[in-house]
């Protein structure tokens, strides 16, 4: 059974503006596994946010069986993010509240162990790099 570790970034050139999401997965060696550039069109950061989140979620999902893993740590750079998703604290944004659902969803379908650690900015170059290579359309 594997320990991953899942980066998630997401940014806007605006706020709202044109927008992207960035997830960088190592396994528990910190070796690269996958990672995620994808552009989603007009949105804001904190959607940005969490659209990397879910979408990481999504590759867990589809590749839980073929890396046996049996834990993952989340890190992301949002304080926001990650005090909303850990319950410190709340969320008002109808929108952020159905991230939140959509997370304990996927949370309960894998049925392991799921952490979520706040990191700074410069410990997540890896996603930050993928936001930013798909706003500039080079993925």
């Amino acid at each position: 059974m594997a320990k991953i570790q899942i980066y998630t970034d997401g940014g806007s050139r605006g706020n709202p503006g044109p927008a992207a999401l960035g997830v960088y997965i190592t396994d528990g060696n910190n070796k690269e596994i996958a990672k995620i550039g994808k552009i989603i069109g007009e949105a804001t950061n904190n959607v940005a946010e969490y659209s990397a989140i879910t979408e990481a979620f999504a590759w867990v999902l589809a590749n839980k069986d073929k890396h046996a893993i049996s834990e993952i740590h989340f890190y992301m750079d949002s304080q926001l993010a990650y005090s909303q998703i850990v319950g410190l604290y709340k969320v008002k944004n109808e929108r952020i509240r159905d991230f939140i659902f959509e997370i304990r969803q996927k949370e309960a379908e894998l049925g392991v162990p799921v952490y979520y650690n706040h990191i700074f900015r410069e410990k997540n170059k890896n996603a930050d790099l993928m936001v930013n290579l798909a706003l500039d359309n080079l993925l």
